[in-house]
């Protein structure tokens, strides 16, 4: 589906990945557009992104991209023009919510998840679609055609082949890891673990410094709510690629000294000191703009994880 891939670009970084705004518009309706299908007026989408610092002539391009590839559908907000998410990704939307937000790293105990693939020379375009695929969901690659991941991410993995009718390649098993050596070193094999912890390095370094800035509880006006906006939304965004990077490899087999746990503390911190003020920000613009009432209404605001993938 090219909405799907689309949004996987979304995660993607430097060279390869999307301008900084594009992203953007599509953490925003992933925040607060959701379930999918609920509409957000262009003229507030245009007012969130300068909010960020995007020009509108830019927001209007990549939203016209968007929905192009079919993650944006054409909808009125009050007689206004308007853009929801296709109804068709929120399951998709719905799996990332678990990633990104509430991630239940796997425990060593656990099984892993082994997939074999065999593609025919002449179909080697579908042996780069499964290896790219298992890639983006964090598979680590024991061998050729053999990659390993821990076992939670089976559905994730078995949508994605069925959804690009891979699976005639494939092979599912579930297995303990009974080599020689012990864990840690097999995953330091099968992952690169120098560029994730560098990752999320990253992350510290460059959101480590809202602490001091959000520190003490702030009051719900209108210029520091657009202050936490942009930020919430900034951090969201690159933090949302890491999940994908890292598939909750379990602390055990993990250096002692990893990041990730770091990381993840630093951003669940955050999320809970700048969502609210973000999510009130974003709901006054998107109602002022004519959404419906009662539609679009945060996801934070009712209690629940918000959402972006």
């Amino acid at each position: 589906m090219r909405a799907i891939e689309e949004i996987i670009a979304g995660r993607l970084t430097g060279e390869l990945g999307q301008a900084a705004h594009h992203r953007h518009i599509l953490t925003v309706f992933g925040l607060y557009a959701r379930p999918a299908g609920v509409p957000i007026a262009v003229a507030a989408i245009v007012q969130l992104l300068q909010d960020l610092g995007a020009e509108p002539a830019s927001v209007r391009s990549s939203i016209s991209r968007l929905k192009k590839r079919e993650v944006l559908i054409s909808e009125h907000v009050k007689g206004e023009a308007g853009y929801a998410l296709s109804p068709a990704l929120e399951e998709h939307m719905r799996v990332g919510d678990e990633r990104i937000f509430s991630p239940h790293p796997a425990r060593v105990s656990d099984p892993w998840l082994l997939v074999s693939f065999s593609v025919p020379e002449a179909q080697r375009g579908q042996r780069h679609k499964i290896r790219s695929g298992l890639a983006r969901m964090g598979f680590g690659v024991v061998g050729a055609g053999l990659c390993v991941a821990p076992g939670n991410v089976y559905d994730e993995a078995l949508e994605y082949l069925q959804d690009n009718d891979l699976l005639q390649f494939v092979d599912f098993f579930h297995a303990d890891h009974g080599g020689p050596k012990e864990l840690r070193t097999k995953v330091a094999q099968w992952w690169d673990l120098d560029s994730l912890e560098a990752h999320y390095q990253e992350f510290i370094d460059k959101y480590s410094v809202l602490l001091g800035r959000w520190g003490d509880p702030a009051q719900q006006t209108e210029a520091g709510s657009r202050a936490a906006f942009g930020d919430f939304i900034r951090m969201v965004t690159d933090w949302r690629a890491l999940p994908y990077l890292d598939p909750g490899l379990p602390a055990e087999a993990l250096p002692e000294s990893w990041k990730g746990g770091e990381a993840r503390s630093l951003f669940l911190d955050l999320r809970a000191r700048l969502s609210p003020l973000a999510g009130w920000h974003a709901q006054r613009v998107i109602h002022s703009a004519g959404a419906p009432a009662g539609q679009g209404r945060t996801r934070q605001a009712a209690g629940a994880a918000p959402a972006t993938a």
